[in-house]
């Protein structure tokens, strides 16, 4: 896979939640860390995603928010 994207985080899906078009695909990409996607329904289907499968979060974002309690 070659991507233009930067932050690559590999890791083993967790837990997948269907909505009714949406899906939130979770990741545990190490170190009790975990990275949720929100992809939809029909993504899943097609890249066969399921809980212990290996997956990658590909994170591209123009923007990064950051929050404090």
């Amino acid at each position: 896979m070659k991507i233009s994207a930067r932050n690559i985080l590999k890791g083993t899906i967790t837990e997948i939640v269907k909505g009714a078009t949406t899906s939130h695909v979770r990741i545990d990409i190490g170190g009790g860390a975990i990275v949720t996607a929100s992809i939809t329904n029909e993504a899943v289907a097609d890249l066969k995603l399921e809980k212990g499968k290996q997956a990658y979060a590909v994170v591209k974002a123009s923007d990064v928010m950051v929050g404090i309690d």
